[in-house]
């Protein structure tokens, strides 16, 4: 799939610390009655007052946040490391701490003119928030110091929110000590299986984490505003409350949610139609409509985001929103769309991968990496599952760890779809092939893409060229009769001629090629030997390129894939 270009890391030097965007300073030990947070607009709900940002680099961001409304985001550019300061006012031969909750690319967080040594600590990117901490005490002479955060050269923006300098009060007016939060609101389930019941609610001002409780006792403790609660019973009632909790304290217990889990049974792809239509949702601005997940026409069954980025963790995975790319679109509308899209029969999956993906999956570490990382995504945004569409190669044995591994964590709801290139499945011994045979028992579709692609080989031995029903029709008929079940087997093409370099085929096209398979009608010179009425259907790049051509593929090709037999 086509998707933004992404810069290689750089090799980091340590021991070099610029720093920049957001803090966190917050009292080791035994903290006085007289303790405070010197920072000020330590969570940048007043944008970047108090804070100085090199070159342009910072500016305050709606989503994501650790806690609020606001958080900062500094882009390092060029030779500018995004460093953003703030002058803090300090008690002399004082101890604090300095703390900032960040996430992103590479961040660093330090303070200098201490009067006795300044101090620093970083962390390479990540995927979810995390807290760097560090400690330092002032000299006899010292009544203020600097802070700052910053990331490094040539990587990822990062993002900083609730900054802290904890220790006696310098009188500077830091920001005001936390309030116990308010009690969730918008509880619910959004899905459930034999043996987990999934759930979301809003987001309440303040809160730095959440607590899950069923059935009084508490379960789980999230950072985000979902979660999934493993280990039940089939056929069973729960009931689950939430609490939001801060520095201050817990709050009340939200609304009861009720919520019984699924019967035993049932298996990947539980809960899609027969004949299902997969379109790709585009988290980046290309020139194709740009849409809200909501904005995804009711034709598609399963929705593919694409795509979740790579980390320096070997097999890890993250998702960044591209909120400024998308018109402000918040990390809240987006989970609050999906919950919609889920409770109206859809599926809504994480796509891993893409035309300049970099993920690789290669060993065990790696594999349990993968998995531990989606499925967190999974419990984040409330993600189905997930979808493969690496192009730069597979490991068959690793990738088939990780998908195994994230089953036994998802539960059989799962869905895995996977999105090879033809060269990918000319062959059961291509890692591609072998990978989805390996796991035929939890997976849900490939749709191979047949575009962007030379001539291939059918399955009658022929060479056929992209942009015919033949080139449909002949190299599917590898995927199904080299081990898939035809359930397990749909069509990937573009929505229009500008969404991919090659390989276009009209919807006629597309519904011929699926009457050829289910029905044997409207073939090409490729006849196939008998019908595969259990055909799973089609899947296109994009609904942002199908939304610009006025959704006619998805009208046209949705319609037919869900009146075959």
């Amino acid at each position: 799939m086509p998707r933004p270009g992404r810069l290689r890391p750089l090799r980091i030097w340590s021991g070099a610390v610029t720093a920049a965007l957001a803090l966190s300073f917050a009292g080791t030990g035994q903290a006085s009655a007289a303790d405070v947070n010197n920072a000020r607009n330590a969570g940048f709900e007043a944008g970047l007052g108090s804070w100085t940002c090199s070159a342009g680099s910072g500016t305050t961001v709606s989503s994501p946040v650790h806690s609020g409304s606001a958080a900062l985001k500094a882009t390092p550019a060029g030779q500018d490391n995004a460093q953003c300061t703030q002058s803090v006012a300090v008690r002399p031969n004082s101890t604090y701490t300095l703390s900032a909750w960040v996430q992103g690319g590479y961040t660093y967080l330090g303070t200098t003119g201490t009067g006795t040594t300044d101090v620093s600590t970083w962390t390479p990117d990540t995927s979810g928030w995390k807290q760097l901490s560090t400690t330092f005490t002032t000299g006899s002479s010292t009544t203020s110091v600097t802070v700052y955060l910053h990331g490094w050269y040539g990587q990822a923006a990062y993002y900083a929110d609730d900054v802290s300098v904890y220790g006696p009060d310098g009188g500077g007016g830091g920001d005001p000590a936390p309030t116990v939060p308010a009690a969730p609101t918008g509880l619910s389930a959004t899905g459930t299986t034999p043996s987990s019941v999934s759930l979301a609610w809003n987001t309440v001002s303040d809160a730095t984490g959440y607590n899950v409780y069923r059935g009084g006792t508490k379960v789980a403790s999230v950072t985000g505003t979902s979660a999934t609660v493993t280990g039940l019973s089939a056929s069973t009632s729960y009931s689950f409350q939430v609490t939001a909790v801060n520095a201050a304290g817990e709050s009340p217990k939200s609304a009861t949610v009720t919520a019984t889990t699924a019967g035993a049974g049932g298996g990947s792809g539980s809960g899609l139609p027969k004949h299902a239509v997969t379109g790709y949702w585009q988290n980046f601005n290309n020139g194709a409509t740009v849409q809200k997940i909501s904005d995804v026409p009711s034709q598609y069954d399963i929705i593919a985001v694409a795509f979740a980025d790579a980390t320096t963790t070997p097999g890890a995975v993250t998702f960044n929103l591209d909120s400024a790319g998308l018109g402000g679109y918040t990390a809240d509308q987006f989970k609050a769309d999906i919950r919609a899209k889920q409770a109206a029969g859809k599926k809504v999956v994480v796509s891993v991968g893409g035309q300049n993906g970099t993920v690789s999956v290669s060993d065990p570490t790696s594999a349990a990496n993968f998995a531990g990382s989606v499925y967190s995504l999974m419990q984040t945004y409330g993600f189905d599952g997930v979808d493969i569409d690496l192009e730069n190669g597979i490991n068959a044995t690793y990738m088939s760890q990780a998908l195994r591994t994230l089953s036994q964590k998802a539960g059989s709801s799962l869905i895995i779809t996977m999105a090879p290139q033809t060269i990918d499945m000319q062959s059961t011994s291509a890692g591609y092939f072998q990978t989805a045979l390996n796991i035929k028992d939890i997976l849900t579709v490939v749709n191979t893409q047949y575009y962007n692609s030379g001539s291939m080989l059918g399955c009658d031995g022929k060479v056929y060229s992209q942009g015919s029903v033949d080139f449909l029709t002949a190299l599917a008929c590898i995927q199904l009769e080299g081990g898939l079940a035809p359930s397990q087997v749909g069509l990937g093409v573009p929505a229009s001629p500008s969404g991919a370099g090659s390989g276009y085929v009209s919807p006629t096209v597309v519904n011929n090629a699926l009457d050829c398979l289910t029905k044997l009608t409207n073939c090409g010179s490729f006849k196939p030997s008998k019908t595969y009425p259990d055909l799973r259907g089609a899947m296109t790049w994009s609904t942002n390129w199908d939304a610009a051509a006025g959704n006619t593929w998805s009208n046209t090709v949705g319609a037919h894939v869900h009146a075959l037999p």
